[in-house]
This record gives C-alpha cells, sequence and structure tokens, in this order.
C-alpha cells in the first residue's frame, strides 16, 4: 500500500514540477522571447478595423510612429512583423539576409504561380530560376531598342501615357525572353500587356486582401475571378509563343532566355537528371513573371517621370539643357549617364517619390530570431515597409518634396544614397534592377531629347494629381499629358 502512495506523491511532485515550470517559463520566456509591440487585435479580424485597405502602406507607417521600427499588426487573424526606416529594413533583409529573405506566398499568389518560377518561390527551385534568369538578362540585354518609343508619341497631341509606356517596356522583355519584339498592334501582344497590368492592379484592390486574409471567401470575390480568368488567358497565349519557338529551335543560336531554356530542359532530360528545376511549369511562371515584373514598374516609373517633368517645367528645362549641352542630337548611350548628373538625379528622386513598391514583396522568417531584442518566430510573415525607407526622415532632407537636390553635392555632382531602396535589398532584391535602371534612363533621356511634356489644354500644373492609383504597385492616377516635338 506504500508503494502507490509514494507513486502518487512522486507523480503529484513531478505534475507541480512541471506546471511550475511552464509557468515560469512562459513569464521568463516573455521576458526573454519578447515580441514586437503592436496594436491590440480583435478576435478573427485583428487589426483589421484600423487599416485603410485601399493604401495599407500609409496606416503602417503611422503605426510606426507610435509603435517603433519593428511591430507587429494582424491582418484578419494572420501575424505579420512590419519593419521600418532604413536603417530596420536594411538591418533586417541585408545583415540578416538568410533570417529575413524567404518569400511570403499570399493565397492570391499561390493560386496564381503554385510556388513556380521566380517572384514567389523559394528553396533551391527559386535560387536556380533566379540564376538562370540573371545570366539570361545579363546574354540578352537590351543592345539598341529604344527607338521604336518614337512612333508612339509622334501621332499623339494629347494622350494617356499608359498603353505606349507599357508596350514600349514590354517589348524590351519580349526580345529578351522570346528574341523577338511584338507590332504594337498585335491584339495577342497587347491581349497579354494589358492583362498582365491589370492583374497587378487587382492583386491590390481591397477585396483581393480580404481574400487572402480569409481564403474562403474566394468563391466571392469578382477580382479574384478576374485574375484567375487573365492568368488562363496569359498561360495559353505563352504556351502558344513557346511551341512556335521549340518547333523552330536551332541549340547552336540561342535567340533569347526560352531558347536557353528548352535547351537546358532537353540536356537534362537526355541526362535522365532526378528532379531538374527545368520543367514546364517553372518554364511558363519564369516568363510571365519577368513580363509582369518588367513591364509595370519599369512603365510606371516613366509614367511618373513624365508627369513630375509636365508638373515641374523648371526641372524639365534644366534636364533639357543638360541634354543639349552634353548629348546635342545624337542617340543617348548607357555610357552618358556619369555626364549627366542632374538628369540622373532626376531620375533617381522619380524613382523615390514614386515608392512604386510600398510594401515590397512580403517575406517570411526562414528560422526564429531575435532582432533588435524582439523575438520573431520561424514561418512569420514579415512587410519591408520600403515607403518608410524612402520617405525617411532622419536620411532624407525633404522627403515628402520632389527634390532633384537629394541626389545632387554641393558642385552639382552626382550623389548616390544609402537609403535609395526602390528595388529593395538583400537575397530577394529585385533581379531585373540592372536592366530597368537601364531602360528608365535610355526611355527618359530619349523622350526628354525629343519632347517637352505638358498638361493638356485647360489644366494648370497645379491640376496635375500625383495621388497615386490604388494597386499592388504604386501608379500614378489616369491622366493626360501633352508631348510637344522640340525639333
Amino acid at each position: 500500500p506504500a508503494m502507490p502512495e509514494l507513486l502518487t506523491t512522486f507523480l503529484g511532485t513531478v505534475v507541480f514540477l512541471l506546471v511550475f515550470h511552464l509557468f515560469s517559463s512562459s513569464f521568463s520566456s516573455q521576458e526573454k522571447m519578447k515580441e514586437p509591440p503592436g496594436p491590440k487585435a480583435l478576435p478573427l479580424l485583428g487589426n483589421l478595423l484600423q487599416m485603410d485597405l485601399k493604401r495599407p502602406y500609409i496606416t503602417l507607417c503611422e503605426l510606426s510612429k507610435k509603435y517603433g521600427s519593428v511591430f507587429t499588426v494582424y491582418l484578419g487573424p494572420n501575424k505579420v512583423v512590419v519593419l521600418a526606416g532604413y536603417k530596420t529594413v536594411k538591418q533586417a533583409l541585408v545583415n540578416h539576409a538568410e533570417e529575413f529573405g524567404d518569400r511570403h506566398i499570399s493565397p492570391i499568389f499561390y493560386d496564381l504561380n503554385n510556388g513556380h518560377g521566380i517572384l514567389f518561390a523559394n528553396g533551391e527551385s527559386w535560387k536556380e530560376m533566379r540564376r538562370f534568369a540573371l545570366t539570361n538578362l545579363r546574354d540578352f540585354g537590351m543592345g539598341k531598342r529604344s527607338r521604336k518609343i518614337f512612333s508612339l508619341f509622334v501621332f499623339y497631341y494629347t494622350f494617356d501615357t499608359t498603353q505606349p509606356l507599357n508596350y514600349a517596356t514590354s517589348n524590351i522583355i519580349s526580345s529578351i525572353v522570346y528574341g523577338s519584339r511584338f507590332e504594337y498592334t498585335d491584339p495577342q501582344f497587347k491581349g497579354m500587356v494589358d492583362r498582365a497590368n491589370e492583374n497587378i492592379r487587382l492583386s491590390g484592390s481591397p477585396s483581393v486582401q480580404l481574400y487572402n486574409m480569409f481564403p474562403w471567401l474566394g468563391h466571392w470575390i469578382k477580382n479574384r475571378k478576374q485574375i484567375m480568368k487573365n492568368k488562363d488567358r496569359n498561360l495559353t497565349d505563352i504556351r502558344d509563343l513557346v511551341k512556335h519557338l521549340k518547333e523552330t529551335l536551332n541549340p547552336q543560336v540561342r535567340r533569347g532566355l526560352v531558347d536557353s531554356f528548352l535547351i537546358r530542359e532537353q540536356k537534362d532530360k537526355d541526362s535522365d537528371v532526378v528532379d531538374s528545376h527545368y520543367h514546364e511549369n517553372n518554364r511558363i511562371f519564369t516568363i510571365l513573371h519577368l513580363f509582369a515584373a518588367g513591364t509595370d514598374t519599369t512603365a510606371a516609373t516613366l509614367r511618373w517621370g513624365l508627369l513630375l517633368m509636365a508638373k515641374y517645367p523648371q526641372v524639365q528645362d534644366q534636364v533639357q539643357e543638360e541634354l543639349s549641352r552634353v548629348i546635342g542630337s545624337r542617340q543617348v548611350q548607357v555610357e552618358d549617364r556619369k555626364n549627366l548628373p542632374y538628369t540622373d538625379a532626376v531620375i533617381h528622386e522619380t524613382q523615390r517619390l514614386a515608392n512604386i513598391a510600398p510594401m515590397s514583396i512580403p517575406h517570411i522568417t526562414s528560422r526564429d530570431v531575435t532582432f533588435q531584442g524582439y523575438f520573431i518566430k520561424k514561418g512569420t510573415a514579415v512587410f519591408p515597409l520600403l515607403t518608410s525607407v524612402l520617405y525617411d526622415e532622419s536620411e532624407w532632407e525633404s522627403p515628402y518634396t520632389f527634390n532633384p537636390g537629394h541626389f545632387l553635392n554641393e558642385h552639382g555632382q552626382f550623389m548616390p544614397k544609402e537609403a535609395f531602396m526602390p528595388f529593395s535589398a538583400g537575397r530577394r532584391v529585385c533581379l531585373g534592377e540592372g536592366l530597368a535602371r537601364m531602360e528608365v534612363f535610355l526611355f527618359f533621356t530619349s523622350l526628354l531629347q525629343h519632347f517637352c511634356f505638358t498638361p493638356p489644354c485647360g489644366v494648370t500644373e497645379d491640376e496635375l494629381d500625383l495621388t497615386p492609383a490604388v494597386g499592388f504597385t504604386l501608379s500614378p492616377s489616369p491622366h493626360q499629358l501633352c508631348a510637344v516635338s522640340r525639333f
């Protein structure tokens, strides 16, 4: 009889010690593993009622003033850690690149990509596709592909800049990916570009953000249905174009990225490579990603640039004075950039103010991490708030105004800035950064060399609105401009 009593006492002691340990450790872990602070969240809804779903980045910037540069919000039931300000974003993405370097894939982007391609992928497949795309962007670079854009403007007096710039930038990607460009009147080409841009816009709409928080709503969300319809049509078109390239493939003469992919795919098949990353899904989605990312962001940057020139004619005059003095009437080359400090500063300031990707593309922690004294669990979504970097009051003299002087020293020479981070940073830095910078420079300078941009008749400079449209990336609101030939 003593035995059961002893056992009971022993078990009682063990249970007591366990409970005591759990309580004390949970308290000490809250001390030791302090999580980032944030506004009080409601059950299920989280901080949804505090968010402006049309411009969530503005709400998050406001919250950072109260809760600091690392804080937590709940988007519905989903926990998100927000990083704000240049120093914090750089420290996370660059100095802790491994921990913060994975991609968070929200429901809409999972629907769109199933984890294939480059933008919304992780692990070995992502590494391999990124490396492959970088090599091919370098090999099939831009060359002399910027002349065609003029034919687009010559016919316009008052016009909306959206389509001509979307088609021009998309054709650069076409020549790299397919090895040939499209006619601007080609209905297949126009359809693909318009649908890709519509998807980027709809991805940032309030209803799709609600779907990301509560995926069971998917069935009722009209914008999601439209996104999926656009995706299916674009995939059909891409398969059609790739089929034609496959039929005319010559391994000795690579025309573009698709040829490189097909050649590698065949090589891996012939060598019986197990689990090769070179398969149809990665091929299709890599093409899709290069088109979507390479058209929308570059075209939006150029649209902001022309809008700002029309709004600030004195800046436009100075750019044109510098172009006339340094370039004259010859064609601008990439190498001219170093001799055009004012123009370079204007382009950088356009990118800073335009703030095209205000919340970057969300990241996720790849392991538990203690960052700036806060514990962040593996698998937590992370938003690097690029807005707060590009408008960081401790880094920029006048963050909310268009001021090319941000990038010039007292001698008028171009001066790079560390806090200029429109392409993000670290492992996930935009792989098209080099191409985008080259395109924006060549298009912008060539256009200003040939045209003066002004508001349409009856509209003053002050009336040109700089409020961005709602979308996953920030484009100017719809507007018209006049292009007046300078020669």
